[in-house]
């Protein structure tokens, strides 16, 4: 079993590598461009391949770890979504697969929140994690359903560039945490607040074109 879990360690680092390094590719290339296209589908496939592996490690005995497993569902949720927004170029509709996503995670976002404050309550580790991401997980599928309701789907763009780099976000907290070995509150939430800056930035930018 240490040997299965070894390999499938090793794998879901070596995908992580990838699209750490895809990541970043795609963010400096120029928007739109077929390198950059290249990259982000490169960037995807990684992702979700390394996330679904970590879905199984975070079960293994001697390995169980229920928050990096909701981190790894809320990546998948941040890159499905980021794909998914594109399609809003070319419709208007929403359809089940965008809702079920959404859903997905607003459930799993307030589950975490619940989680946090529990642990608050209870003076348990991690407990400001799980409140930070959930907050953020909450704050993102809400933000998906106030745009489904929306007759104007104009904001498909800022849609896929927050969510695809708030899932390399990820990327970069997991290469900090785990490659590194920094574990403290401020290596896992430096990336987000960086990341959060960007986001906004390229928000802000896209809305003026």
């Amino acid at each position: 079993m240490e040997q299965v879990i070894t390999i499938a360690i090793c794998i879901h680092a070596f995908l992580g590598g990838i699209g750490l390094i895809s990541g970043l590719g795609s963010i400096l290339l120029k928007k739109g461009s077929k390198p950059h296209k290249k990259m982000g589908k490169l960037f995807s496939i990684s992702m979700l391949g390394s996330c679904l592996i970590s879905l199984v490690i975070a079960w293994m005995p001697n390995h169980e770890n229920l928050f990096l497993f909701l981190i790894g569902l809320f990546t998948i949720y941040l890159v499905l979504a980021g794909n998914r927004a594109l399609t809003f170029k070319s419709k208007v509709k929403v359809d089940s697969i965008d809702l079920l996503l959404s859903g997905s995670m607003l459930f799993f976002s307030i589950l975490m929140l619940l989680l946090g404050f529990y642990g608050l309550i209870n003076s348990l580790n991690n407990s400001v994690l799980y409140v930070f991401f959930g907050s953020f997980g909450l704050f993102m599928t809400l933000k998906d359903f106030q745009f489904f309701r929306s007759t104007n789907k104009s904001k498909w763009l800022q849609n896929h560039v927050g969510k695809m780099v708030g899932a390399l976000i990820a990327s970069i907290t997991a290469f900090i945490v785990a490659g590194l070995g920094l574990g403290n509150i401020i290596s896992w939430l430096l990336p987000s607040f960086i990341g959060t800056i960007y986001i906004i930035y390229w928000s802000k930018k896209l809305s003026k074109k």
